[in-house]
């Protein structure tokens, strides 16, 4: 594992330095995943009924053992995603990034920007990167809906949970693959799913 915490440096510099903030999600580059209309972005895997609600992709139950996962049927590298989501307190989400293996989706294989309010060893909960980079106090996102700006270019990974950087590192474990987004327990919605190539 080769990491290190960035520090000294505020969230409207790190997007400066790494050439990936835009002042509008909408504006030049931006791509939008997901748009509350259709999932043809995304194909799914493993056990979640995922469905179209309100302008919202919700799950709220497994209709078998295995978490389930909305992934992208493209790969990326270098990117800044930005991603609205709303959880139950008792929720297990998380975005997935860099997923090598098209089938296989954990945070072991891939990078995981956390949500889970209720997860046993609050260090990795919400706002962390799971098994990389912890977050000290945990935010909580439980029954509102939040926003996560996540940004990677090349091995630096910033992570910004409703304006506040949670995550600034350098890490070299994953270079590209999918993004998924995750269903474990509770209810999970995801909303304005975008992405601007860096």
């Amino acid at each position: 594992m080769n990491y290190r915490v960035v520090k000294g440096a505020g969230v409207f510099a790190v997007c400066a330095a790494i050439a990936a903030c835009a002042t509008d999600p909408y504006g030049e580059g931006w791509v939008t995943l997901f748009d509350g209309t259709s999932l043809n972005n995304w194909y799914t895997i493993g056990d979640a009924n995922w469905r179209i609600e309100a302008g919202a992709v919700v799950a709220d139950k497994l209709t078998g053992k295995n978490n389930g996962f909305l992934v992208t049927n493209k790969m990326y590298r270098d990117f800044q995603l930005r991603a609205e989501f709303w959880v139950s307190d008792d929720a297990n989400s998380g975005i997935y990034m860099r997923c090598g293996n098209p089938q296989v989706i954990t945070d072991r294989i891939c990078y995981e920007a956390n949500i889970f309010d209720q997860r046993k060893d609050p260090t990795y909960g919400t706002g962390a990167l799971v098994h990389i980079a912890k977050v000290d106090p945990m935010p909580k996102a439980g029954g509102k809906w939040n926003t996560y700006d996540i940004t990677i270019k090349g091995d630096r990974i910033v992570v910004v949970l409703n304006g506040v950087k949670t995550v600034d590192i350098v890490d070299n474990k994953f270079s590209q693959g999918r993004i998924g987004l995750q269903y474990g327990a509770g209810v999970v919605k995801f909303r304005k799913v975008q992405i601007k190539e860096l």
